[in-house]
């Protein structure tokens, strides 16, 4: 077990061959799919950060943007069982200098081979230890190499507070895993590891995030687009009663955002006359799915309690991979999850811009998703009482319920259908995907076709239509390679 003497036992390698390692054990973190923030260059800086999208996403000016994935270490003093780098395992170790790492953001940077940094570690010692240099490399890129690129920073639970402040000052986005969905699997699989040394800091981390937006004058909670987190029925409404993680029942949040101390507000105060905003593009998190037997419910009651009390802005899921043999642990022949991890994502989506409720999606009766349906598919077969929906006089609350219609095509039907009737080719040009919509509407008092409103009938036509996208995504570990970076280059790198 490597540990204070990482240094040394590093400086044999290239800076190639510890990326080669480092690169490939950070793949197991989910990174962020939009950097959330919007930076423009300045003078005597290096880089910016464009709001739409990064981590092979696509920018408005249809520029693919990437992020380097890597951590600063693989070594790590935790033996979780999930995970590949735990301490009992043997494996290659390698760890970067702060300023080698700084290095070679910059290289890449100038190449156009990224755009922004996302960097996590194994805990290297011990958590502070650990926060203190992946501080110093973002404390070093961002005033000696004068990055004023995307960073995104996974921070280790149990390093002091100074160091997360310092690390969400560095940062644009910070990540406090919660790892999994229960204390008792936490428990299990990662005993080194807490829920209150997770949620502590996730939490001081919010309230630092809404100190500093209300000095600069604006919403405590961070934003969220269009009008749909006022929603009736919204996770984000002040007055929805919810449970937070440890299984307490408590009133949500919602638009009044978390009880924020005048310390905290002061030193927001303070800190805001600096140039960098705390951590603009806000919190996330990540659970690893599949590895213990929660419900898709208890995981969306999980997720949704992260959102009310976190304020997050998203929380990620990561279908377990078998990598390690253990007794608390899948078998190594046990199939990715992929497809519930899939599903899972959609449902989250129905959390934060739907209107829908964990409890609503799913039930103590019916506690996982069909997996051969999407989410909002699956609620509505189990509620056919509430439709057809007569798109002529439902609601904009009630139209986003159905299936196969969405924010932007339901804002479509309520303006269109003040001037005229509508019909089903109108829906189409509307952008409504009717070949789901089609069950669970009425135009004028009439269905698309004469169907069965029956629950089995319509599983099974949706079932085959999505048949080959649920083969796609089911078989997509089966081609899936971690991008390189050094497939078509051949780069000399110092060491």
């Amino acid at each position: 077990m490597y540990n204070k003497h990482m240094f040394e036992v590093s400086n044999g390698m290239t800076t190639k061959e510890k990326l080669e390692i480092l690169a490939d054990a950070a793949k197991y973190d989910v990174a962020c799919t939009s950097s959330g923030v919007k930076r423009e260059g300045k003078k005597g800086f290096l880089g910016n950060s464009v709001a739409c999208g990064i981590c092979h996403s696509f920018g408005a000016d249809g520029r693919c943007i990437s992020l380097l994935k890597v951590l600063l270490t693989n070594n790590c003093a935790y033996d979780c069982k999930y995970c590949v780098n735990r301490s009992s395992n043997d494996v290659p170790r390698a760890a970067f200098e702060p300023d080698e790492l700084c290095r070679l953001v910059i290289e890449f940077y100038k190449r156009n081979y990224i755009e922004g940094l996302f960097l996590s570690s194994g805990v290297w010692n011990n958590p502070t230890f650990t926060m203190e240099k992946m501080c110093e490399a973002l404390y070093l890129l961002r005033t000696k190499y004068r990055f004023n690129g995307y960073i995104h920073v996974k921070t280790i639970p149990g390093a002091s507070d100074d160091l997360l402040s310092m690390a969400g000052y560095l940062a644009d986005r910070v990540s406090i895993n919660l790892e999994l969905p229960t204390a008792e699997s936490l428990s299990k699989l990662a005993p080194n590891k807490s829920f209150k040394t997770i949620l502590e800091p996730m939490g001081k981390m919010t309230d630092t995030i809404s100190a500093h937006r209300l000095a600069i004058g604006k919403d405590a909670r961070m934003e969220r687009s269009g009008i749909n987190r006022y929603l009736s029925n919204s996770i984000f409404n002040s007055n929805h009663t919810q449970t937070r993680v440890d299984g307490t029942t408590v009133h949500a949040i919602g638009v009044k955002g978390p009880s924020i101390s005048s310390a905290q507000t002061a030193l927001a105060k303070v800190d805001s006359k600096l140039q960098r905003a705390f951590a603009p593009a806000g919190q996330s998190t990540q659970m690893i799915i599949g590895a213990t037997p929660e419900t898709d419910l208890t995981l969306i009651q999980t997720t949704q309690s992260l959102y009310q009390n976190y304020d997050l802005k998203r929380v990620f899921y990561s279908a377990y991979i078998p990598l390690n043999e253990d007794d608390a642990l899948p078998s190594m022949d046990t199939a990715v999850p992929l497809l519930r991890e899939h599903r899972l994502y959609q449902a989250d989506w129905l959390l934060r811009y739907y209107g829908f409720t964990a409890n609503e999606l799913l039930s103590e009766e019916r506690p996982n998703f069909n997996e051969l349906l999407d989410p909002k598919c699956d609620w509505a077969l189990r509620h056919l009482g509430d439709f057809p929906v007569e798109v002529q006089r439902a609601s904009y609350d009630d139209l986003l319920r159905v299936p196969g219609i969405g924010p932007k095509s339901a804002t479509r039907i309520v303006q269109a259908r003040r001037y005229g009737h509508l019909d089903f080719d109108n829906l189409k040009k509307m952008g409504v995907v009717l070949k789901r919509a089609h069950y669970f509407i009425t135009c004028n008092g009439r269905m698309m076709y004469k169907i069965p409103i029956e629950e089995q009938y319509i599983t099974n036509c949706l079932t085959a239509d999505n048949r080959k996208e649920n083969w796609q995504i089911h078989h997509q570990n089966e081609q899936y390679v971690q991008m390189s970076l050094f497939s078509d280059y051949h780069m000399s790198a110092s060491g």
